[in-house]
């Protein structure tokens, strides 16, 4: 009986054949310009959240409350909360739309290679939504309601007070969709 090992020596090595794993810190880096937009879409939110708190007494609405005029009868910042989402939809439901807006950061997370996050254009996309969905998910959590500030009227129409997350969440799911409809079927 031969105990003896058989010889490979003509097999190539074993790390030449499967791709060494990427380090964490290059897996973060290949998503740096979502990382970087998150940012700060989340830092310029929360800082114009900061200031609209220290400037306005919550609830003010109409210019005669205390509002801000920026443009007579065209734009105000007020501070408002809303505890729904967009338009109010699903008011009162602040903490079920925060468990929703984790859950949402996970499946990006968790499909971001089914997402395309590896195309430049796609994270710029997700950087802008991951920013606003992380601001509205902090005052959530935080105030119980997301502060809105952003008011403005179109005659006698009064479009829904917002934003920066918002604009962050729509600009991104926006660019998505152009992505998804311009881009070639791989």
């Amino acid at each position: 009986m031969d105990l003896r090992l058989p010889d490979n020596s003509s097999a190539p090595p074993a790390s030449s054949t499967a791709a060494a794993p990427r380090a964490w810190s290059d897996r973060i880096l290949a998503y740096r310009t979502l990382w970087a937009l998150a940012v700060i879409v989340f830092v310029l939110d929360q800082l114009t959240k900061t200031w609209i708190v220290s400037k306005l007494d919550f609830p003010t609405y109409w210019p005669h409350e205390g509002a801000i005029t920026i443009v007579e009868g065209f734009f105000y910042l007020v501070h408002v909360g809303n505890t729904g989402a967009a338009w109010s939809l699903f008011a009162g439901q602040s903490a079920f739309l925060a468990i929703l807006a984790g859950i949402t950061l996970l499946g990006i997370f968790f499909w971001r290679r089914h997402l395309g996050l590896h195309d430049r254009r796609v994270q710029i996309a997700f950087g802008l939504l991951c920013g606003g969905i992380v601001g509205n998910f902090f005052d959530r959590v935080l105030h119980g309601h997301v502060i809105d500030f952003l008011d403005f009227h179109f005659g006698d129409y009064i479009y829904p007070t917002f934003n920066f997350a918002d604009v962050g969440i729509c600009a991104g799911v926006i660019l998505y969709l152009w992505h998804s409809f311009t881009e070639p079927a791989d």
